[in-house]
């Protein structure tokens, strides 16, 4: 997965501070806060991951999944179609 090579630092970026997420999860569970609390570093949790989840999988689609080398001129319909439906997934 050579884009992951690529783009290593910021997807190291985004897993670290999903790992302090994580942890403020722990630290509020030990520290007795209230559910809402715990339920909101939860869903922010969540949605890192998504958002983790939902650039490395633009990126295979985009790197793995479309032939980009056809030789004829495309304006990408279909693979913006697919990271649409991919994005909508995760919303």
């Amino acid at each position: 997965m050579g884009h992951t090579i690529q783009d290593k630092q910021k997807l190291l970026n985004r897993v670290r501070r999903i790992k302090g997420q994580v942890e403020a999860i722990e630290r509020a569970l030990e520290e007795e806060h209230g559910c809402s609390d715990v339920l909101q570093r939860i869903t922010s949790c969540r949605g890192a991951m998504n958002g983790l989840l939902a650039v490395v999988l633009e990126d295979h689609i985009r790197n793995h999944l479309v032939d980009v080398d056809v030789g004829e001129q495309s304006d990408g319909s279909a693979t913006e179609q697919l990271i649409d439906v991919v994005h909508s997934y995760f919303k």
